[in-house]
């Protein structure tokens, strides 16, 4: 589905709620195939989302439903067409509790205010593995109505198929290796597991709405066990929560749940630390397949995050019952030490990348960090989007324009050229703590495609160099960001 088709479409279910369209923009893609917009009426803004799975938006509508009822703070759906593959939802914004971790690792303290938000959605998540619960027909949910033995071994090979085996110079032994995660999933399909599991409950996954926070993308959801929503929130990596933080709420949801049932009475911390494992592995697995085989430079940085955590943990609780297993899983934290180390030591001499739109009428931009060098792309040989009539007021951050350009295949070929070009460079920067680079892009007038590649790379930078500082300027439309 094109994306104007989509838009089309979302704009007429807003009207068919009584409410006037007056703008819609694209919201940053995440690792999923929806595809978001937030949609800017007069009564204020709301979500539209399209996703092809339909299936998949059938346990979303449902699950959205169902924990409605018990007044889980979840989106309202507010329209479905009658394709079932567009929707309308409550916007809660566009802070996540992701952003005030990473705006507190900045200053290398965790705040009170984040604390205080991850207590709230620790008391969140009982509510939802276990009033959640109450009622909930797993017959709906998808891909699978429960977390069992097929899931862990699934998690289990995910890590082997995608993260060790593309490593050629880690050496096991695959029969006993199988023989093991047979073992390993055998023993955690014991736990506890008469509750909702979220399955993808980390901070990016949590909205921040005044203060409170407000849960998406749950759609995953199915039976499982307590403990492993708890370790993906905790645990998540990229989050890197100190030890004694980590402690602290883990005492608070084993204090939460407690209004609801004894922790030891399900044996909670026998099984714990087999959720690590099993989630620091799942996790891994994700950043081989989405880094490793699709080549995708945003989860190849979040290796080292992951492997850091693993070895911490393999450290304090050794798989001594599972010899291969542990093999294993020592030859992958050894890559730590001449592999993945550089992006953990970045932050020692922070990296600042300068994004400048020009005209090139006017001149090039000014070096003002003294080192000179940098890139300076022309962007005069891609689709003009200023010779169109209804782009003349417009820049390349208006999505009308973006839209236009997304749509031509020079645009990509463009795009994915700097993206290696810069890359590159970022990358041998940081290895060498350099402290300045400069990219700028150029076209005729200053105001439309120059604008548009500046915003994009800036935009993938942040994601995939979330160390690194980020200044934009268009120079013709007097923006610095």
């Amino acid at each position: 589905m094109l994306d104007c088709d989509i838009q089309n479409t979302l704009a007429g279910l807003v009207r068919s709620i009584g409410m006037n369209p007056v703008d819609i923009k694209p919201i940053a893609e995440s690792g999923s195939a929806r595809k978001y917009y937030r949609i800017l009426t007069a009564e204020g803004s709301i979500i539209g989302t399209y996703n092809a799975n339909v299936e998949e938006n059938e346990a979303f509508f449902y699950l959205t439903e169902h924990f409605g009822q018990y007044h889980l703070k979840v989106p309202k759906l507010l329209a479905i067409n009658e394709e079932r593959n567009c929707y309308l939802q409550s916007d809660h914004g566009d802070e996540t509790l992701f952003d005030h971790v990473q705006r507190d690792l900045k200053s290398d303290s965790y705040s009170p205010e984040t604390i205080s938000l991850y207590k709230k959605t620790l008391e969140q998540l009982v509510r939802f593995q276990l009033e959640g619960h109450l009622g909930l027909d797993y017959s709906k949910v998808y891909p699978m109505p429960c977390f069992d033995k097929s899931a862990v071994m699934d998690d289990l090979d995910y890590f082997k198929y995608y993260f060790v085996k593309p490593h050629a110079e880690i050496v096991f032994n695959e029969t006993r290796l199988k023989a093991e995660c047979n073992a390993f999933a055998d023993f955690i399909g014991q736990a506890f597991s008469e509750a909702f599991m979220y399955r993808d409950f980390q901070s990016r996954n949590v909205m921040v709405d005044h203060g409170e926070p407000c849960f998406i993308d749950y759609q995953g959801g199915r039976k499982g066990p307590l403990q492993y929503d708890v370790v993906s929130l905790l645990y998540q990596v990229k989050a890197q929560l100190p030890p004694d933080m980590r402690n602290d709420l883990l005492g608070h949801y084993k204090k939460a749940l407690s209004a609801y049932l004894d922790p030891s009475s399900v044996d909670f911390d026998k099984y714990y630390p087999y959720f690590v494992y099993l989630r620091l592995l799942q996790v891994l697995g994700a950043y081989g397949f989405r880094g490793l085989i699709q080549k995708k430079a945003h989860f190849i940085e979040s290796i080292p995050y992951a492997l850091k955590e693993l070895k911490s943990w393999n450290d304090q609780y050794p798989l001594e019952a599972y010899p291969e297993l542990q093999n294993v899983i020592l030859q992958v934290v050894a890559l730590l030490d001449h592999r993945y180390l550089s992006p953990l030591t970045s932050h020692l001499s922070p990296l600042t990348v300068t994004l400048n739109s020009f005209s090139f009428k006017k001149g090039y931009p000014d070096d003002f960090s003294g080192n000179g060098g940098g890139f300076v792309f022309d962007c005069r040989a891609l689709p003009n989007p200023g010779r169109e009539p209804q782009f003349k007021t417009k820049t390349g951050r208006d999505w009308e324009v973006v839209e236009y350009l997304m749509e031509k295949p020079q645009t990509h070929v463009f795009l994915d050229h700097v993206k290696a070009i810069v890359g590159q460079s970022i990358d041998n920067y940081l290895e060498r703590h350099f402290s300045n680079l400069m990219v700028s892009f150029g076209c005729t007038g200053g105001q439309h495609r120059s604008v548009f590649f500046a915003q994009s790379i800036a935009d993938w930078i942040k994601a995939t160099y979330p160390t690194v500082n980020v200044k934009v300027n268009h120079i013709e439309q007097h923006i610095h960001e």
